[in-house]
């Protein structure tokens, strides 16, 4: 078996199977703008503990997990402590933790400022989805349209307002590619399925534009060759990293940002940001001492070879052999959130 199959076999179990191992106010944007709550879609980059009660494996509820959150507790973020659409939140000065949807104990208060729909596992091709037992996008706007009901009868004629002004963060593709594509379930080639991926964001996207959406900040995938499941190939021992995987987002990317660059002129009232997840998180890659890490090769938590994680997970680009630590996400978020401030006032 050759380095790149073996390469994209273990990126696939990287971003799904990792885990079988071991009421508020408006707040202001800029200027007169408003940003009324945070609604996020997608995958593991995103998901708060949306798979905790779903009967799939790709779910982490259970140490090391969640080992650097406040009290020490596993919550189903795929993560050492919070993710991307925690720090999002914050950011936007809504909240310091987006709950997820789908926790049984979610508060009424909590709905008004935003909430989670995201999946770990999930993605754009329904077969990324039901080969896991998780939610497909789809799925999860089914989900929003249900909570959209629900905020209705706390707020009231407020609902509106506030699903308007509301940033809508997306991030769905990476487990297209290293799932789906990568293990041949699509038979198709990279160009035909990008094109594919592209046609499902902008159902995802119109749908929920439908449902009264107008912000949007839709997540590009991850560099996804680097990822340590990628690098740790048999054969791989420099751990370099994967260059078709690469080459995969890069031209999912390019073909999402030109996409949604003129969505803007064809649905009236919307504003769409792209965020380069890849560059972003590639340039700690590239240069991790920059940023106080000493290893972007390889994950604090690698269960696949030690079932014990690092001490300090603040040290690594990775948290696991998918996903990246929350330092990684503390230190590119500062810049996509004032992105975000400028262009989705």
């Amino acid at each position: 078996m050759n380095f790149s199959l073996l390469s994209t076999m273990l990126l696939a179990l990287a971003l799904s199977f990792v885990c079988l191992f071991s009421v508020g106010h408006a707040q202001e944007l800029s200027g007169n703008a408003r940003v009324s709550a945070l609604f996020a879609f997608g995958d593991s980059m995103l998901d708060t503990g949306n798979n905790n009660n779903l009967r799939t494996l790709t779910k982490c509820n259970f140490f090391p997990y969640g080992r650097d959150f406040a009290g020490g507790k596993a919550t189903g973020r795929f993560g050492n402590g919070r993710v991307f659409s925690d720090l999002i939140a914050e950011g936007l000065s809504l909240k310091t933790l987006l709950p997820a949807y789908r926790d049984p104990n979610l508060s009424n208060n909590d709905l008004s400022t935003g909430v989670c729909f995201a999946s770990g596992g999930s993605g754009l091709d329904e077969r990324t989805a039901s080969s896991q037992g998780v939610i497909w996008v789809t799925d999860q706007v089914k989900d929003f349209k249900e909570y959209v009901t629900r905020l209705n009868g706390v707020v009231g004629e407020q609902t509106n307002a506030l699903i308007s002004n509301a940033v809508y963060l997306i991030s769905a593709g990476n487990n297209d590619l290293a799932i789906t594509f990568a293990t041949g379930r699509a038979q198709s080639t990279i160009s035909d399925y990008t094109d594919l991926m592209v046609t499902w964001t902008d159902n995802l996207l119109k749908s929920l534009y439908d449902t009264g959406a107008r912000k949007f900040a839709v997540l590009g995938t991850l560099p996804l060759g680097c990822l340590p499941g990628a690098r740790d190939a048999a054969g791989n021992f420099l751990k370099v990293c994967a260059y078709p995987a690469n080459q995969w987002a890069d031209t999912f990317n390019k073909k999402l940002a030109a996409k949604l660059n003129n969505l803007g002129t064809t649905l009236p009232g919307s504003k769409f940001v792209y965020v380069d997840m890849y560059n972003s998180l590639l340039d700690l890659i590239n240069n991790p001492q920059a940023s106080g890490f000493i290893d972007a090769a390889d994950g604090c938590y690698m269960p696949t070879i030690s079932p014990v994680p690092c001490p300090d997970a603040s040290r690594y680009v990775f948290w696991d052999i998918g996903h990246p630590s929350e330092k990684s996400y503390q230190t590119i978020s500062p810049k996509i959130i004032e992105e975000l401030k400028e262009k989705l006032a």
